[in-house]
């Protein structure tokens, strides 16, 4: 009767080995705050810790629109996604929803009474005013940047999750459920 230790040698070896360091970034042509957003964004690629809770920055980043591009363009979402680098550690989102309103407009819906999701297990904020997005769908692809989504356009009563974020003391917007059309 073999042990763990005669039976596979190279696995136990494998444990013993350190990860992998990021090397530091020395490319001058990136500015010092381009440089930390980039090695910001490789450490949270391939980390393997728990995620970092939702931010108020992130909400800004991959939901609002500040984009001039029509809304009911059909590439609006491959392009969108990329460029707001919307992804699961490179995997493909199933859905996603890009709003167009303000910031505060969206954070105020957070006030709203308490409503159903979607889904039907959490719980929702409505928005008491029309808001314009659109919603992506994945299509096709497994990994970024092969990803590609359909887009609609939609008008109608945002569903929104929230959440309280302790650092800054107020609630947050975390998701979008989804819209409900007019």
């Amino acid at each position: 009767m073999g042990t763990l230790i005669n039976m596979l040698p190279l696995f136990l070896l494998f444990l013993l080995l350190k990860p992998l360091q990021f090397v530091r970034i020395t490319d001058p042509y990136l500015s010092n705050e381009r440089r930390e957003e980039l090695e910001d964004y490789l450490d949270d690629l391939y980390s393997t810790g728990p995620t970092k809770p939702p931010t108020k920055e992130a909400f800004k980043t991959h939901v609002i629109i500040d984009s001039e591009m029509p809304l009911t363009e059909r590439s609006y979402c491959d392009q969108e996604m990329k460029m707001k680098r919307v992804h699961n550690r490179l995997y493909c989102v199933k859905e996603h929803f890009f709003l167009r309103a303000s910031y505060e407009d969206i954070q105020e819906i957070c006030n709203n009474m308490f409503v159903q999701c979607k889904n039907g297990i959490r719980k929702c904020h409505r928005s008491r005013g029309i808001i314009s997005g659109v919603h992506c769908a994945l299509k096709s692809g497994v990994m970024m940047p092969f990803c590609e989504y359909t887009s609609s356009y939609k008008m109608g009563w945002v569903f929104i999750t929230c959440q309280w974020q302790d650092d800054i003391g107020e609630i947050i917007p975390v998701s979008v459920n989804y819209i409900l059309a007019i």
